[in-house]
């Protein structure tokens, strides 16, 4: 039986925000900013990557500034039960971005990215050519209405605040 997983608190919401607002900060940084030891904050990030909650501290890229302009939402209906065969195609194809199993009227649904309407149509032919995929659907994106966000979500949730920590940068308690 898998161990249950703690649900961040407070202070780990808190350098979770810290962490998106100077993603290259150290932890003796971090502490600083948060007004938390820098052990502590060592400890609690440890954990939150342990926890599979940090996910990774990649550099995040504007695929246009990279030379990726055109955004796709594609959307597939496959072979039934070929899930696990269509990922492994899917991740030969450079231009898949993510695909997520859904549900709905498609099974899955990929975002992709290509440097121009020419490339876009090369993704979606070799999409295409994938033979568990009965049928495609596309739409491009126009614009970034809403930006990728996680924080307005974890701040949302009242959160249990740790006791044997300085309040710096956490809301007060009730």
């Amino acid at each position: 039986m898998e161990a249950q997983r703690r649900k961040p608190d407070q202070l780990d919401v808190l350098l979770i925000r810290a962490l998106a607002e100077h993603p290259r900060a150290g932890f003796l940084e971090l502490s600083r900013l948060t007004g938390v030891s820098r052990a502590t904050v060592q400890a609690r990030i440890q954990r939150l990557e342990a926890d599979g909650v940090i996910t990774g501290h990649g550099p995040d890229v504007d695929l246009a500034a990279a030379g990726f302009p055109v955004l796709a939402f594609v959307h597939l209906e496959i072979s039934q039960g070929s899930l696990e065969e269509l990922a492994a195609e899917l991740t030969k194809v450079p231009g898949v971005l993510e695909a997520y199993g859904t549900t709905g009227d498609s099974d899955v649904h990929c975002r992709v990215a290509a440097t121009s309407h020419d490339g876009l149509q090369q993704t979606l032919i070799d999409i295409s050519r994938i033979p568990c995929v009965a049928r495609s659907t596309s739409v491009i994106a126009l614009s970034k209405v809403v930006a990728p966000r996680y924080l307005p979500l974890l701040e949302a949730e009242d959160r249990p605040r740790p006791t044997r920590v300085p309040s710096a940068g956490l809301p007060p308690r009730d």
